[in-house]
């Protein structure tokens, strides 16, 4: 069977890299004229040849969304089940090697949780959990999945990458989207960052959205973590993989984050800085490449900058999040995965994006569209 190993494989990312900047001001504006834009022109839009073209790009970005979205922002929140990890990684504050309480949520804790979230007014929940398959396995997703089944009308997960039959079986407790993010593509980077723990194996993550296509689920979300490697090069690869799962799992959706690299506890500085406006420039970019795809944005970016992209082409956004195991209600001084930057409550977001003439969502909107 052919999976996404076989395309990826096909390209070099030194001379990705080359031809992305390589790119001319004559490109970019061949790739704005277009109606259907390629890899290619993806690339031209990414380059630093398209940062004197943002106003243009923010114009047909805005327009794409709001033709296909409408005026609305999905609202969601991270519920963070447990910190336990078995794989170092050097960005991140679950880290292995980091000496710190790790605390798993009980089911009654989860519940704590949830009436906390719910009261809040979200319908729509991230678990995300470290990637320990001790005490975060197929038999504690199905138990925390089936307690909060009948709270949120979405579930999405972001955890370990686990086999098709796992996902299959998640699937009837209600799972409707994971997220798995690649965190580089660069293949002998990516072991730097990963030295250790089940995750160093580079080709498994690459492998997991052709799983989760395998397993028919309803939405996977892709990404990298901006700041590790050139994000030009990196999200040249999201592009490609998304490129690739759309036509081969047509039936699923699919979203996109941009998380940059934060602060942690241990921290590690980012090899490259992506400024605000870079950001604004590759959500454009994807936005104008596939006018389908979900475009997601967390708390880990500033207030100024979350209110201003409302109108540029994002889908959804996060609110009120803690980064904490039980962070809600039971533990508020657990350790964080990564500081956040906008503490802002889920009351004031939705007030600042109504305030922009648009809709905050709390539920998943499939349903607001089709019922």
């Amino acid at each position: 069977m052919h999976n996404f190993a076989h395309i990826f494989d096909q390209y070099d990312w030194d001379q990705t890299k080359k031809s992305i900047y390589a790119k001319t001001s004559a490109d970019v504006e061949r790739a704005l004229a277009s109606d259907k834009r390629t890899l290619e022109d993806f690339k031209s839009l990414i380059s630093p040849a398209a940062s004197p073209y943002l106003e243009k790009m923010a114009q047909i970005s805005q327009q794409l969304t709001r033709k296909r979205f409408g005026k609305v922002i999905q609202m969601y929140v991270p519920l963070y089940l447990s910190n336990e990890c078995n794989n170092i990684c050097t960005y991140c504050g679950f880290s292995y090697d980091n000496k710190v309480r790790r605390k798993t949520l009980s089911a009654i804790e989860i519940m704590q949780e949830v009436m906390v979230i719910k009261a809040m007014g979200f319908d729509h929940v991230l678990l995300v959990t470290g990637e320990d398959n001790q005490h975060v396995h197929v038999d504690y997703f199905k138990m925390v999945l089936e307690l909060i089944r009948p709270y949120f009308s979405h579930i999405s997960i972001e955890v370990q990458p686990l086999d098709t039959a796992d996902y299959e079986q998640l699937k009837p407790y209600g799972l409707n989207t994971v997220l798995v993010y690649q965190e580089t593509y660069h293949r002998e980077d990516y072991k730097k960052h990963h030295p250790k723990g089940k995750k160093s194996n580079f080709g498994y993550r690459l492998d997991t959205p052709d799983r989760l296509g395998a397993s028919e689920i309803h939405k996977m979300g892709l990404g990298v973590l901006i700041g590790l490697e050139d994000w030009r090069t990196d999200c040249f690869f999201t592009a490609l993989h998304l490129d690739y799962l759309e036509k081969r799992y047509w039936q699923s959706r699919y979203s996109i984050s941009f998380p940059r690299l934060r602060p942690f506890s241990g921290g590690m500085e980012p090899k490259v800085e992506m400024s605000d406006r870079e950001l604004v420039q590759l959500i454009c970019a994807y936005r104008l490449f596939n006018e389908e795809v979900e475009l997601s944005i967390s708390t880990r970016e500033t207030p100024e900058f979350r209110n201003h992209i409302i109108n540029l082409g994002i889908t959804a956004m996060s609110a009120g999040s803690k980064t904490n195991p039980g962070g809600y209600a039971v533990a508020p001084e657990s350790l964080e995965q990564f500081e956040i930057s906008d503490e802002r409550s889920a009351a004031e977001i939705a007030a600042m994006i109504s305030a922009q003439g648009y809709e905050p969502i709390w539920k998943d909107w499939d349903n607001c569209l089709t019922h």
